[in-house]
């Protein structure tokens, strides 16, 4: 009876504490290397866009499940594919100029969210510079050794606010 009642209570414990860990909030670690990773990752798809590269080189780092919400479809996107695919239909306007302001990285173990205030100026067909704002989220999650692109939003903020 001894066996057992040694047992019980090792076992009570372990299950108490392992009760406690997946009780415990998870917090994000700053990690100022995945953050410059992963801030340099958008600023090259921007780089990429405003060079006029391929939309294949530009979602070069899209994971194949991408998903994205945006302020032109009131759908979620679903898949690079898809991603891609649209961007290559010809756009009635031009990226001129993209930043990033307030940027920040939370990272989770092999995920990090990145989220920021988009500012940029595209030219339209008739040649017009307006600017461009959003507020943006993007989830990296690292595949095979690279940190991939899976989820975005980017939410339009209207000029002025």
């Amino acid at each position: 009876m001894s066996k057992l009642t040694n047992w019980s209570r090792g076992g009570g414990a372990g299950t108490i504490a392992l009760l406690m860990m997946v009780g415990t909030p998870v917090q994000a670690a700053d990690n100022p290397q995945v953050s410059a990773e992963v801030m340099a990752l958008a600023r090259a798809q921007w780089a990429s866009e405003i060079a006029g590269e391929s939309m294949a080189q530009q979602n070069v780092t899209l994971a194949d499940d991408y998903t994205e919400f945006n302020g032109d479809f009131p759908t979620l996107l679903v898949g690079k594919t898809i991603s891609t695919r649209m961007g290559e239909v010809t756009p009635y306007d031009k990226a001129m100029y993209s930043d990033m302001q307030n940027g920040r990285v939370q990272t989770y173990g092999d995920t990090a969210i990145l989220t920021y205030n988009f500012a940029g100026l595209r030219r339209g067909a008739d040649g017009k510079v307006i600017p461009s704002l959003a507020k943006s989220s993007r989830v990296y999650v690292k595949q095979g050794g690279k940190w991939m692109l899976v989820h975005a939003n980017f939410a339009p903020v209207a000029a002025g606010h």
